[in-house]
């Protein structure tokens, strides 16, 4: 049985919680409390009304998610936000938010995990955010053919392709999630390739227009390695089971 304080100031530390600025309104850390025990952990991208079902009824207590309930200012608990909240609370679900914290760790982030399952090596880091660097610049040491062929088998029904630039690239940009941000940073840090979740319709253009390599694999699916890692890391301080809360966001 896990302690819910102990369990917060461990993500807390590991995770550098308090030297991270996220977006406007997000709010890292501890977002639902439970009674103060904890017996399973769980690991879910969203923090959703159908993620927090599924992790009840895997009789998880401590639920890690990457996306929180937290993004806008205060709204009204009415409607799903209150059967939300409710939910957990009538479950004795404690809820743990990670955002920009865990895209960025060098270990247990979702860049770095990301570059680890391609067999590349990470170089430098890009793409700062209120004075930390969110994106990682890997180096490919490899035949690039083979980075793609790794891609694909981990991104089968996400995996999208949309090639312009160099055909050996050395290195990679890598941003998880959102890639928008990370467009207009590439050619500044020397690079023309960028493997991220979601872009938008004019990327197209400009990816052919400024010839660059763009490879958006999902939002979702290329944000699940950082929640699975630290639940892991969780479970095994407090000798407790782990699980991951999956649901079928093709976006």
């Amino acid at each position: 049985m896990g302690n819910l304080i102990h369990a917060t100031e461990f993500c807390d530390a590991l995770l550098k919680r308090s030297e991270f600025k996220d977006f406007k309104g997000a709010e890292n850390g501890l977002q639902i409390e439970n009674n103060g025990t904890i017996s399973k952990v769980g690991a879910a991208v969203d923090g959703g009304l159908q993620p927090f079902k599924q992790a009840i009824e895997a009789g998880v207590d401590f639920l890690i998610v990457h996306h929180g309930i937290f993004w806008t200012p205060p709204v009204p608990l009415t409607g799903h936000n209150y059967q939300k909240i409710r939910l957990a609370m009538d479950n004795n679900l404690a809820v743990y938010g990670a955002h920009l914290p865990l895209d960025a760790h060098p270990e247990i982030g979702n860049n770095a995990l990301l570059a680890k399952n391609l067999g590349l090596k990470t170089g430098r880091t890009f793409l700062n955010y209120e004075g930390q660097d969110i994106g990682i610049i890997a180096k490919v040491e490899d035949p690039f053919s083979d980075v793609l062929i790794r891609l694909k088998k981990l991104f089968p029904q996400t995996y999208t392709a949309i090639e312009f630039g160099t055909e050996n690239p050395q290195e990679i940009a890598i941003l998880t999630g959102s890639g928008t941000s990370a467009i207009p940073a590439l050619k500044a840090n020397g690079v023309d390739t960028l493997i991220t979740g979601e872009l938008k319709q004019n990327h197209y253009n400009q990816a052919q227009e400024e010839s660059l390599n763009l490879y958006p694999c999902g939002h979702y699916a290329t944000e699940t390695f950082g929640v699975c890692a630290l639940a892991e890391m969780l479970s095994k301080k407090l000798g407790i089971p782990w699980t991951f809360i999956e649901t079928d966001c093709p976006l």
